[in-house]
């Protein structure tokens, strides 16, 4: 049994096909948590594949509560690895809520390679369905979120996500539902042909790593250029006319970061495709999702507001 994929402390794939996971400190959740500023719970969305996520809501004071705007958040990790419960996400996701007073709802999706794409599409399109109808139903939680007021996020493979599960919304039309804007952080793409930067002397540690995720999450014969890599061969392609009505979209990158180029990328396909509004910010100095490994930094601070700007322009 040979080992055929690692992302030291965090994923081994071996030859006979078992995966095992190095599981990070993890915030569990017991019903009705909360901190000083928000309380978390987790929910179950499909009990079937499984599919999870875990809600934030901030504490607003006050006899008329408004309604408030919805984040959709889906996390990195390859599509191989990840978790809306791990430490890193759970405080820069609680601290979100807080800054922008937002109701957020962090999906986890089923990972690769067990779970190939176009699992982790399926799953955060139908949580969108899910949250559709929960919040006109049953869930108390989403009792005052505005579902006329929806945005998703991600980052990494999350910000890959987030443009597939958009582009599946603007064909399928989910009832009662507005996409009002799309945050990337990160995000990952890819394609068969190299960027200028993939082809630097001394990435070839990123590239190997990138590949192999790769490898691991996209359909068995498939290439780089399949769909879920290389956004621009979409068999779901958008006419003209759908493409002026995309949400809003803001794309952050980090200028230590090697998926960078990558982001700036699909900003210019965006505005290729007369996306009306597509911004780009970057954050010089700070490295890959360092929002996940320092939620209490400066740096993810300045995200957070940058985030919530950006929502409330578009509110």
């Amino acid at each position: 049994m040979a080992l055929i994929g690692e992302a030291p402390g965090f994923l081994e794939v071996y030859s006979d096909g078992s995966v095992r996971r190095l599981i990070p400190e993890v915030v569990v959740s017991t019903d009705n948590q909360s901190s000083k500023n928000y309380k978390f719970k987790d929910v179950v969305i499909d009990p079937k594949k499984p599919v999870t996520g875990r809600l934030f809501l901030p504490n607003v004071t006050g006899n008329h509560v408004a309604k408030l705007p919805i984040l959709v958040y889906f996390h990195g990790g390859g599509f191989c690895i990840g978790s809306t419960t791990w430490m890193g996400y759970h405080h820069f996701l609680g601290g979100l809520a807080v800054a922008s007073k937002c109701v957020i709802l962090s999906i986890d999706y089923r990972l690769a390679p067990e779970n190939r794409l176009p699992a982790a599409y399926e799953d955060c399109y139908s949580s969108l369905e899910w949250l559709a109808h929960q919040a006109s139903c049953f869930e108390p939680w989403l009792q005052n979120a505005d579902l006329s007021r929806v945005f998703l996020s991600g980052d990494s493979a999350g910000g890959n996500i987030v443009h597939h599960v958009a582009v599946k919304t603007m064909k399928t039309n989910i009832s009662n539902m507005t996409l009002k804007g799309l945050m990337l952080i990160h995000p990952y793409f890819g394609s068969e042909k190299r960027t200028e930067k993939e082809k630097a002397e001394g990435v070839e540690g990123f590239v190997e790593m990138n590949d192999m995720f790769w490898r691991l999450s996209i359909p068995k014969g498939s290439n780089r250029d399949y769909f879920g890599c290389n956004y621009e061969n979409n068999t779901q392609e958008m006419s003209t006319e759908e493409w002026s009505k995309f949400p809003n979209v803001v794309v952050f990158v980090a200028g230590l970061d090697f998926l960078k180029e990558r982001g700036e990328l699909y900003v210019n396909f965006l505005q290729q495709k007369r996306v009306k509004v597509v911004k780009l910010i970057e954050a010089v100095d700070e490295s890959h999702v360092f929002h996940v490994f320092r939620p209490e930094s400066e740096s993810t601070r300045l995200l957070q507001m940058q985030m919530t700007q950006f929502m409330n322009t578009f509110n």
